[in-house]
């Protein structure tokens, strides 16, 4: 369970011989709390794990690779990037060479995520090596703006006894090169054994089901599996292994189970509050909420990367420093090569390790998959490796004249322009969003910060208007061909969802569009 609110602590005896006691009071509160993280984040706790904290790719990689290697009946892989390159040839060909001793080996990686990364020679060897593969939201035509949603896990799971969680994709940019003075990527994973596996394994089938036909059984295991001794479909099937209590949290498009929880969770913290990403846009509504609790007297830090493999949202994430400095957030950047980790851990008692960014294409536009840890001794872990890498980090500060700067100058600078997917420039629209919506309607003060922001998108609005004036044609053809394309979607999509000309019922069978 999360950690007792202080107020809790203070609550006094009943009498004797009362309805309640304080026990039993505790006990109702700390249940019903339980229930509350529970339903925000549509995931049960789960009890009975082990779990083990990787840092970087050159622990990860490594028990990811051990792990493939060893299976005997299935591996299950789900990942944004697996690139064409050392590492990704390196994974192949450990998927291949299991495929082919007759271990069911299933991946799926996503369409925006390989595009350029990864060629079809590259997959189709994996296809041909038996590894089935699924591609997550290809663009159709049908769906002009489908693209915006990606899958955005990853996770790895083997014969159904291990996990892996992590904000590691599969490339050389997380290694780094020596050679070229690039710096391997910092990020963080788990392994994860005991019941939650299972979660795991679930949450793979789901999205398996949305690209084609579902996996041969809803508990992600094929139908000769189920047979075997100690495979049943619930968790209780998987024997406890440890005492680490957690929730898989595999968040799904329009589901924001991430989101509600990251806000309540928060909203729960009485001492500290450490967070880590690599592409924050916070929302308004988790913004107040970290606010409130600094100014409640909550620890609040928060470690961004500088070195952004996305430049633009690096300016435009810094637009959003402002009010929580001046709530008392302590907000730090990392000096070294690209930080793209994507944790928390709230009052040395709960932590979260996956995939998810503190930006809304994250919290509600993606799949996204993070390991939510309530246990002590794993929070400690992760203290001490936030207070690790703060150690390299430059603490941003507000000046006398209320300007934002950091505290310290000179930073490495070691990452490549790497895109990484509609998902972050959707996050920066809203924001650039927030800010115009200020400007033109009145609705707040603008603060000096978002000059940029104005400046620049004045700019381009008004070559946009020029061109519109001087050349009409450049712009009126191409809207009008995406206006065209759009009205054919929907009629398309209507004339699908006709009513049948015979009366009897429509057949099970018929398949439907996603």
């Amino acid at each position: 369970m999360f950690p007792r609110v202080s107020t809790l602590d203070s609550v006094r005896p009943t009498p004797a011989g009362s309805r309640s006691s304080t026990w039993a009071t505790l006990e109702d509160v700390r249940d019903m709390a339980d229930h509350a993280f529970s339903r925000s984040a549509g995931a049960p706790l789960i009890t009975g794990n082990a779990i083990r904290l990787l840092r970087d790719a050159r622990e990860n990689y490594p028990a990811w690779l051990e792990a493939i290697r060893s299976a005997r009946r299935r591996v299950h892989f789900e990942n944004y990037i697996i690139a064409d390159d050392r590492t990704g040839n390196t994974f192949a060909e450990a998927l291949i060479e299991r495929a082919t001793a007759g271990v069911s080996v299933r991946l799926i990686y996503d369409w925006l995520g390989a595009f350029g990364k990864s060629s079809r020679a590259f997959r189709a060897r994996l296809a041909a090596g038996g590894v089935e593969v699924r591609c997550y939201n290809p663009p159709r035509l049908e769906s002009p703006l489908g693209w915006v949603s990606r899958d955005h896990r990853k996770l790895l799971t083997v014969d159904g006894e291990v996990g892996f969680v992590s904000g590691l994709c599969v490339a050389d940019l997380w290694l780094g090169d020596p050679l070229k003075d690039l710096e391997p990527w910092r990020d963080t994973g788990v392994e994860i054994r005991g019941p939650a596996v299972t979660e795991l394994e679930r949450a793979f089938g789901r999205v398996w089901a949305m690209l084609g036909a579902p996996l041969p059984a809803a508990n992600g295991r094929t139908a000769d599996e189920n047979n075997r001794p100690g495979t049943a479909g619930s968790t209780a099937a998987i024997a406890p292994v440890g005492d680490v209590a957690m929730r898989i949290v595999a968040s799904e498009p329009a589901t924001s189970g991430t989101y509600r929880l990251d806000q309540l969770v928060v909203a729960f913290a009485r001492q500290r509050v450490w967070l880590t990403d690599a592409y924050y846009l916070g929302a308004p509504t988790y913004v107040q909420a970290l606010i409130t609790s600094a100014r409640d007297g909550v620890d609040v830090r928060m470690l961004f990367t500088r070195a952004s493999d996305v430049p633009l949202l690096k300016v435009v994430s810094r637009i959003g420093y402002r009010p929580l400095l001046e709530a008392g957030v302590r907000i730090f950047e990392w000096n070294g090569s690209v930080l793209h980790a994507k944790t928390a851990v709230i009052d040395r008692r709960w932590s979260r390790v996956g995939s998810t960014n503190l930006n809304l294409a994250s919290w509600m536009g993606n799949c996204e998959l993070d390991a939510v840890v309530e246990d002590e001794g794993f929070a400690h872990q992760m203290e001490q490796m936030f207070e690790q890498d703060l150690a390299n980090a430059t603490e941003i500060v507000l000046e006398a004249r209320r300007r934002i700067r950091a505290n310290a100058a000179g930073t490495k600078r070691h990452a490549r322009d790497h895109r990484h997917g509609s998902g972050r420039a959707a996050a920066s629209a809203a924001r650039i969003g927030n800010v115009l919506g200020a400007a033109l309607m009145d609705r707040r003060v603008i603060e000096p910060v978002e000059r940029r922001t104005l400046l620049g998108t004045g700019a381009v609005l008004l070559g946009l208007a020029v061109l519109f004036v001087v050349f009409p044609r450049v712009l009126a053809y191409p809207a009008g061909a995406l206006l065209l394309w759009i009205a054919l979607t929907l009629l398309y999509r209507g004339w699908r969802l006709r009513r049948p000309r015979s009366s009897s019922p429509p057949s099970d069978s018929r398949t439907t569009s996603q």
